[in-house]
């Protein structure tokens, strides 16, 4: 064939294809399916029925097909799709073929939408009934490369869940512990590390972080969330760059779109130690488009409480008043826009100390010890996307925030004072590479923080800026999924940063899903307001400079790889699910928290020399009966780095810990009412104890603290879908810390530490609540 031919004949093609286009018609169906076997499934005999292209979302059983109706039919395709094992709104598989399907493919049988379903075995129109599964309380995601898990509201009713920092409580893969025994602050720790290497979003917008970091979990109250996503060892690059052991997202509660109803829900909580709370929180639609939350918190802590006699309170007294409202734009099937905006304002005021302490008159004028920390926080956020007409695998996303973080306080005789202002902003395009196995996404970034921070006489005041640059490709395949991504990042005091990482996940049975994950992730370290679980104590702070442009130090780098499998099968013919996971972590910088050197310093440098996590666990995930569930749990910690000392292990860090979990429910009457009983026991091993050999004898704790158990329970009855009434306890088993404090009785001396927590610092502690809704 000549070339001339040649031409001829591929314009004739090109012509053939711009028609075929011109004639093709978008349209979708519901079509049932649970996984990504699934997706490639109806997709793949779409294609092959006669579509143009076809995608099929999981998450809103949607089928959207591009076709040519001169050359074939939707009822064509769909009977197809209906002969490979997924009903559909016009046709009905066989049961045969819904048999066939592998496990994980077999979803819940019926309609979400009261259409007519036919059957290939007969005509007969059978009428749509209306299916609704029940959401598992936390569910380890199927679809996703990354090992995520989908922690529902459901969870959180298990537990108290007064903030963010007491949502992990039922939680396996999150530790939770005291990390000072004046401020009674709690922190996070995964995969063996600080919660600071943990990227902690809201909306998936930047959230607890900078100044924010210490006291950041009090301020998403439990009544607000409406579902959190886990992800352990390397996140999505979209999010940017400061994971390092994975990220956990909260989403705040919104109306559902498939709900136009309006509810409002009241909440009071009241412990035995003095604290109350009450929450209100109010969804409702305003249009067809529009819709609205009100979110209101507020809770006080007025008792002395002291459970080991010395005389200093186990947690401050003062109180917070929080405030958010949330109005959601939603017209993705008509003009594909979509927006969501948010503000809040928070006021939170705290005193610590001695019992008897007065905040209004200054520290220097009393003998007593204080701690005063007031912080006021606003901010402002916005989300919008848009999905092309014609295109639904086709987006754009932008987001913007604005953050305000202001905090005046003081411990003892040493002031700190912080302001913080923060710009985040990003955006994303996604979209496909010939068909929904192949999709990207690329995008800019934007992040700005102003810092300026008193301690005691010094001021230090610095500006980040930081643009940035990503793209991530997802290949998915019938049985393997890979998601890989890469940012560079333009810091200005830190230099360009380059960010890869790489999760893969593949099904090696319908019922064995083996996964990988590898990633690189920085941050810029803000010792000051990271550290203030040690400000109260009279430990001399001392920075020693390296030539970095942020308190003279570097950014923290740090690698992270993981492997885990996911196995589920039956068990005296009831679900049960084995999970085993290793990751390691290894720094290439970091800025050492010295706590060894001295007991009578803390000393901030860089890292010379190695410093790695090692973190496995196993969990088992059981349905003995219905309505028990049992998880249980084991954790095994390597934690260790290079001080000035030497390698040592990371203090207040156990080796091993165990953690089991019982919940069970009876039957849900007509009209609603059941019993709901939950149990949660935590083993934690010893950990290594810093340094205080220094200190006169009886101010030295020994180089090991001991094993030691804690035990929570709840029961909760529901008299309605309206009204429900909790009771719980936590720490039942009792323990305690003997010593919290060090030298509490000379708090201005040279050995007053109250930084050396490595247990609870209260016995048992009770708690009552009701929730009202209308």
């Amino acid at each position: 064939m000549n070339n001339l031919s040649k031409k001829l004949m591929f314009f004739v093609l090109l012509l053939t294809s711009v028609f075929s286009f011109a004639q093709a018609v978008t349209e979708q169906f519901l079509v049932k399916g649970n996984c990504n076997m699934c997706k490639a499934r109806i997709e793949t005999t779409a294609t092959k029925a006669g579509a143009i292209s076809a995608n099929w979302s999981a998450e809103t059983q949607t089928l959207t097909i591009v076709l040519d109706e001169s050359k074939v039919t939707c009822d064509t395709i769909l009977k197809q799709v209906a002969e490979a094992g997924h009903d559909n709104e016009k046709f009905k598989a066989s049961e045969d073929a819904y048999k066939a399907l592998p496990a994980c493919c077999l979803y819940t049988r019926g309609s979400d939408k009261n259409e007519n379903v036919h059957t290939d075995s007969d005509e007969k129109q059978i009428e749509g009934v209306k299916i609704t599964r029940e959401k598992e309380a936390t569910a380890i995601s199927k679809k996703e490369a990354g090992l995520i898990f989908n922690i529902s509201s459901k969870e959180l009713l298990k537990a108290a869940c007064c903030n963010l920092s007491e949502s992990f409580e039922t939680n396996a893969t999150v530790d939770v512990s005291f990390s000072n025994a004046v401020t009674g602050t709690k922190q996070l720790k995964m995969l063996g590390l600080d919660q600071k290497y943990t990227l902690l979003t809201k909306e998936q917008l930047p959230e607890i972080r900078g100044l924010a970091s210490a006291y950041g979990l009090n301020f998403i109250p439990g009544k607000w969330i409406g579902g959190i996503q886990l992800t352990k060892g390397g996140s999505t690059v979209v999010n940017g760059y400061e994971s390092i052991t994975g990220q956990i997202n909260t989403e705040l509660l919104k109306s559902h779109d498939d709900d136009k109803k309006s509810e409002t829900e009241i909440n009071l909580f009241s412990d035995n130690n003095g604290r109350v709370e009450a929450n209100v929180t109010s969804t409702s639609p305003i249009s067809d488009k529009w819709n609205q939350s009100v979110l209101l918190h507020g809770n006080g802590t007025f008792g002395d409480t002291d459970m080991n006699d010395d005389n200093f309170l186990d947690r401050p007294k003062g109180s917070q008043l929080n405030v958010a409202y949330l109005l959601n734009y939603n017209d993705l099937e008509s003009s594909g826009f979509a927006s969501h905006f948010g503000i809040n304002f928070l006021k939170d005021e705290r005193t610590a100390g001695q019992i008897g302490f007065n905040k209004r008159i200054p520290q220097k004028e009393q003998s007593l010890y204080g701690v005063g920390i007031d912080i006021s926080r606003f901010q402002l956020w916005n989300k919008t996307g848009y999905i092309f007409k014609g295109k639904p695998y086709q987006s754009l996303g932008w987001m913007n925030q604005l953050t305000y973080h202001q905090q005046d306080s003081f411990f003892g005789l040493r002031n700190y004072y912080g302001k913080e202002t923060s710009y985040y902003s990003n955006l994303i395009f996604e979209s496909i590479i010939g068909n929904t196995n192949n999709k990207y996404k690329v995008g800019a970034s934007f992040l700005y923080d102003k810092y300026d921070e008193d301690y005691l006489l010094d001021n230090y005041k610095r500006t980040e800026t930081v643009p940035g640059l990503f793209a991530e490709y997802t290949l998915t395949g019938e049985k393997f999924t890979l998601v890989t991504g890469a940012r560079v990042d333009f810091h200005n005091l830190a230099g360009t940063q380059f960010t890869p990482r790489m999760n893969f996940k593949y099904d090696l049975t319908p019922k064995t899903i083996f996964r990988i994950s590898a990633g690189r992730g920085f941050r810029t370290a803000n010792i000051f307001a990271e550290s203030q679980s040690y400000f109260a104590s009279n430990r001399e702070i001392q920075v020693i400079n390296d030539g970095g442009e942020i308190y003279g130090l570097k950014p923290e780098i740090a690698w992270n790889y993981g492997v885990s499998l996911q196995q589920e099968f039956k068990l005296f013919g009831r679900k049960s699910t084995l999970l085993a996971d290793f990751f390691r972590t290894d720094f290439q910088n970091q800025v050492v928290t010295d706590l060894d050197e001295s007991a009578q310093k803390i000393l901030f440098y860089n890292l010379e020399g190695k410093s790695f996590a090692n973190s496995f666990q196993t969990q088992w995930d059981f349905q003995p009966l219905k309505n028990l569930e049992f998880r249980v749990a084991y954790k095994y910690y390597d934690v260790a780095l290079d001080y000035l000392s030497g390698l040592k292990k990371v203090p207040f860090m156990a080796k091993h810990r165990g953690f089991a979990n019982l919940a069970y429910s009876t039957n849900k009457t007509e009209k609603g009412r059941f019993w709901s009983f939950d149990t949660t026991l935590n083993l934690v091993g010893k950990q290594r104890l810093p340094n205080t050999k220094s200190n006169p004898e009886e101010f030295q704790i020994g180089d090991y603290s001991p094993s030691y158990s804690t035990l929570n329970a709840q029961i909760s009855r529901n008299f309605s879908e309206k009204i429900r009434v909790y009771l719980g306890g936590e720490n039942l088993t009792g323990y305690q810390q003997k010593v919290a404090i060090l030298d509490a009785g000379n708090p201005f001396g040279n050995y007053f530490d109250g930084g050396m927590v490595y247990a609870p610092i209260m016995k048992q502690n009770f708690y009552v609540g009701v929730d009202f809704k209308f």
